[in-house]
This record gives C-alpha cells, sequence and structure tokens, in this order.
C-alpha cells in the first residue's frame, strides 16, 4: 500500500553552521565590537548572550539572514524568554522539529475534509498517510501544500 511520511526536521550542521558564521561576523561588526556578544547552541536550544537587549535584537536579525541563506525556516525558530541583569541580556530560542499533537490535528482534519480515500496515522513527531493510489497521495501533499501551514513541513519516504 503506497504512503507517504509528514515530518519537520531542521538540518542541524546547517543550524551550527549559520551559528557559527553568527558569531564570526560579531567579531568583525563595528558596533558589535569589544563586547561579550555570542551565539551559543546545545542540541535544539539557542542563546543569544549581549550586554544589553538592543545588542540580542541586532544579534537576532543577523542570525536570521544567516539561517535564510542556509534554507532553514525562520518559522521554526520559536522566540524564549528575554532574561536581563547589570552584566548582560539573554535571548533564549529553541529550534522546533517534529509534529506535535495539535499540528497533527489540524493536518489531519485538512486531510479528512478533502474527501479523499486516505488513511492518516500520527507516529511520535511525524504523520503517516497511506491510500490505495499514487495519485490520491500526490493530491493529499498538494492539499496540504495549498493550506500554507506556517510551520516548515517536508514529505518523505513515499512508498509504493
Amino acid at each position: 500500500m503506497p504512503s507517504f511520511d509528514i515530518v519537520s526536521i531542521i538540518d542541524k550542521q546547517e543550524l551550527r553552521n549559520a551559528i557559527d558564521q553568527t558569531n564570526r561576523e560579531l567579531c568583525t561588526r563595528f558596533d558589535l565590537k569589544g563586547i561579550d556578544a555570542r551565539v551559543d547552541n546545545t542540541d535544539n536550544d539557542i542563546v543569544i548572550v549581549a550586554e544589553v537587549e538592543f545588542q540580542t535584537r541586532q544579534i537576532l536579525e543577523i542570525l536570521h539572514s544567516k539561517l535564510a541563506k542556509r534554507k532553514i525556516d525562520i518559522n521554526c525558530i520559536e522566540m524564549g524568554e528575554l532574561s536581563t541583569n547589570l552584566a548582560e541580556a539573554r535571548q533564549k530560542l529553541v529550534a522546533k522539529e517534529g509534529i506535535d499533537k495539535e499540528l497533527g490535528r489540524t493536518l489531519i482534519k485538512i486531510l479528512k475534509g478533502s474527501k479523499l480515500k486516505i488513511q492518516t496515522q500520527m507516529q511520535d513527531n511525524q504523520l503517516r498517510v497511506s491510500s490505495k493510489s499514487r495519485n490520491v497521495l500526490q493530491e493529499a501533499i498538494q492539499k496540504i501544500k495549498d493550506s500554507k501551514q506556517k510551520f516548515p513541513l517536508q514529505f518523505e519516504n513515499f512508498r509504493d
């Protein structure tokens, strides 16, 4: 039975490269030279560190441009809390991966509303869609693309 998976994955190497490029640019920028400004990364957590809040916003703009050049969708980066003290300001970001239950329900509702003869199944953080016809699956992919989801989605493991 033909099937495919709807997933949301971030290329970790490209994310690391974008963060490294951001850190290199921070060393060369005139307005940020001589201060302790950096971007730290652990798995899917990103922390922007600078002296004041204004500088964290500047670094965030640089990071967004580097992510866009590396073809990482900015919508998968979730803004966390901004914490400031006398010495520094920290902005936490989270790179979201996987399809959560709420998004999964939305996608299933879109597919069921299209009246296509398909079966959907939520598996961990991906959505498996199967049908008897390959053409129906291609129509399902088009329905998902036409729904203009804000969260970046990829279609993988298309099997006959």
